[in-house]
């Protein structure tokens, strides 16, 4: 009985956290599901942005300004990897590689902003003390404070935003390019610009996510994006897997990525509640990740195994 309840009370910390990085698992999808781009920036451009948001709010600045140069940021540094990518020459995964170990020692700048040593791996911002949207403090408290209020309006305006983009001749230029570049060069489309621009537009969600989450646990820290690549992965394809047969509208596929990364977080709480070691997550988030992946494969194994049997009889 205390399992339980112990469960139960750690479950609105699990999908306020499910929520914020949410927002991450959205980017992710539109690079990786929708462009098919392996881009592995996002462990760099989500600490991005909680450095640059928590930084500008310590120095005076309004938390929405704060978070939309977050944003700015991250899509910056989407910018660079497409240009690497597509201007350079490099494949889209060592751009995103290698940004994302020039970003580890740009986000120690950003974050030792105005002080002697001109860097610093984590920087704490108390609720208490400063106006912010998200915090961990109150994932129990009534509305506006809660937490899974405020990013869910965040992330209700993301998926408007990104359902009406999409539809636009920019958008579906994008869509055309991640599903044949070929074809989407023979209707005149410029391939190189949409790969950069769903990469900006990835690395900014990516990067709001990063400020929400600096204020949910109440610090930026330099290792606060390693291993989020699979993090939003882990929440695309659970959302994928669980959703896509019922959810077949582009801002409804947008949704069952959020969904996916609740799912994942409420997993990994029940787990822990189990007595699960902390310093076993990676371990846990990888085999998750790849059981996820290797659903589809089985499905698709399974019904032409069927098939071939069904033509036999």
């Amino acid at each position: 009985m205390s399992f339980l309840l112990s469960l139960i009370n750690s479950m609105p910390n699990a999908i306020a956290q499910g929520m914020v990085y949410g927002i991450m698992a959205i980017g992710v999808y539109i690079t990786y599901k929708i462009m098919d781009i392996a881009d592995l920036t996002v462990d760099g451009s989500l600490c991005t942005g909680g450095a640059v948001c928590v930084i500008m709010v310590l120095n005076g600045h309004h938390v929405l300004v704060a978070m939309l140069c977050a944003v700015i940021a991250g899509m910056v540094t989407g910018l660079i990897t497409g240009l690497l990518c597509t201007k350079f020459g490099i494949p889209a995964i060592l751009s995103g590689i290698l940004l994302q170990l020039g970003l580890y020692s740009i986000n120690l700048h950003i974050m030792g902003w105005g002080t002697e040593t001109f860097s610093k791996s984590n920087l704490a911002i108390s609720v208490d003390k400063y106006n912010l949207l998200a915090s961990s403090r109150f994932v129990k408290a009534i509305v506006p404070n809660n937490p899974i209020f405020s990013v869910g309006i965040f992330i209700i305006i993301v998926i408007a935003l990104l359902y009406w983009f999409f539809g636009t001749e920019i958008g579906c230029a994008l869509r055309a390019t991640g599903a044949n570049q070929n074809m989407a060069r023979a209707q005149g489309i410029n391939t190189s610009s949409s790969k950069v621009l769903a990469l900006m537009i990835s690395n900014g969600l990516v990067a709001l996510s990063g400020a929400l989450l600096a204020q949910f646990q109440g610090y930026a820290d330099v290792n606060m994006g390693r291993g989020a690549i699979v993090i939003g992965l882990a929440a695309v394809i659970i959302g994928e897997v669980i959703f896509s047969k019922i959810f077949r509208n582009f801002a409804l596929k947008l949704l069952y990525c959020v969904l996916g990364a609740i799912i994942y977080y409420m997993v990994l709480q029940f787990v822990l509640k189990l007595g699960l070691s902390t310093d076993d997550l990676k371990l846990l988030s990888a085999t998750v990740v790849a059981l996820f992946l290797a659903v589809p494969y089985w499905k698709a194994n399974y019904a032409a195994t069927h098939v071939k049997e069904g033509r036999k009889c």
